[in-house]
């Protein structure tokens, strides 16, 4: 596996994005394959292409579960951080270690918050984990948590948020850069069709501090500068941030200021919602001011149904455990991870550490396609999504709940 850089990938995305305006984009992930790995002769032939949401991939990991030592520790954030750890990443990696072949002694998940991360972390290997899956975000003690298990010898693999200064050995996530790649397209896509002519974009970003924002905004900005040179106006750049109302104060200073603006580059769905409801109470109608989306929440979808929301990028989540679950059962088998797996290299921007990943593809989702991924995926139930008001545009989405 050879060493893919940012700007590789970003001039790769860029460049699909200016070949095939808007949304149209087939860019994948693998930007380029990586040599092949010599790996051990009892490795079990493993490729990300083979993860779907029936789990069945996971059976081929057998072999590798008979090999192995120790156990498998994964500790999440609580569910204040984040509902949907406890919602749906835990249950999908006891499920993916389940049909892997491991017995329910040999795998632990759970969530955790600040300090008792650490203490978690301490007793699984104490208690003989050869292997953690962390995702450590919030909890002030992420560097403290890899060290100690280095000098303990357990190999860490970061999950869907990279420590940075860390000493994880792994990376498993969502391509950060190609998230802010669709969020772009999708501004684009979205002004063209809702008959936006001159489009005077706000440009919102999340919280400065979390890793992942800076690779979103170079893969909007770098999507966006051609409009900008193009007929669109870059009217603002607010600071950021993940909190809502925050984020909603932002908007309204910057929209009294300038009355002109028309569309926003809005980083995640409950940012995009409060924004929403500002817009709707000062009588802005639907589909005339674009707005984009992360996550994938009901809130963004029924936005997206009703005309305020352009769409949302999807991290299916099932994706995400059945690769680090199998990317875990490699590692303590004590076998090299196959490049069909671990497909990147990403920069520990403290450290300027390469660190060796599984970098995995995000969806843009619209009323085009929301029957076919969210909903045929079970991410978001349609009789939870398609209630009263929004039943019509459910039907009219090819959604029947």
């Amino acid at each position: 596996m050879r060493s893919i850089s940012k700007k590789d990938r970003l001039m790769a995305y860029a460049g699909c994005a200016a070949l095939v305006f808007a949304a149209c984009c087939s860019c994948s992930g693998n930007v380029a394959s990586g040599s092949s790995g010599s790996g051990s002769s009892v490795a079990p032939p493993f490729s990300l292409s083979q993860i779907n949401n029936s789990f069945s991939a996971m059976s081929a990991l057998k072999p590798l579960a008979a090999k192995g030592k120790g156990s498998i520790a994964v500790i999440l954030p609580d569910t204040q951080t984040a509902g949907h750890f406890a919602e749906f990443d835990a249950p999908d990696l006891k499920k993916s270690f389940q049909l892997a072949g491991l017995e329910a002694g040999q795998y632990t998940v759970q969530t955790s918050l600040g300090g008792d991360m650490l203490r978690a972390a301490k007793s699984a290997i104490t208690n003989g984990a050869s292997v953690l899956i962390v995702d450590t975000r919030y909890s002030g003690f992420d560097v403290s948590i890899e060290s100690y298990a280095k000098a303990h010898g357990v190999p860490v693999i970061d999950y869907d948020w990279l420590t940075t200064s860390g000493t994880r050995t792994y990376y498993v996530g969502f391509d950060s850069l190609k998230i802010g790649v669709l969020l772009g397209q999708g501004l684009i896509s979205c002004a063209s069709s809702w008959g936006v002519k001159h489009p005077q974009v706000i440009v919102m970003k999340g919280d400065p501090l979390d890793p992942n924002v800076a690779q979103y905004v170079q893969g909007y900005d770098a999507v966006l500068a051609r409009q900008f040179s193009h007929g669109w106006t870059d009217v603002s750049n607010p600071a950021g941030t993940w909190d809502p109302l925050i984020a909603q104060g932002e908007f309204q200073q910057q929209y009294s200021e300038h009355e002109n603006i028309n569309a926003a580059l809005t980083p995640n769905d409950t940012n995009a919602a409060t924004i929403i409801s500002y817009l709707q109470s000062t009588g802005v109608k639907p589909r005339t001011f674009p707005t984009t989306g992360l996550d994938a929440g009901i809130g963004g979808l029924r936005n997206i149904l009703a005309g305020y929301q352009c769409g949302t990028v999807y991290k299916p989540i099932y994706l995400e455990a059945q690769a680090a679950a199998a990317l875990a059962m490699y590692v303590r088998a004590g076998v090299k991870p196959p490049t069909s797996l671990l497909n990147w290299h990403i920069n520990d921007p403290q450290t300027s550490t390469s660190v060796a990943s599984v970098l995995l593809t995000p969806q843009w989702v619209t009323t085009e396609n929301m029957n076919s991924t969210v909903i045929a995926d079970r991410f978001v139930p349609a009789a939870q999504l398609c209630t009263h008001e929004y039943v019509s545009a459910c039907a009219a989405a090819g959604i029947r709940s």
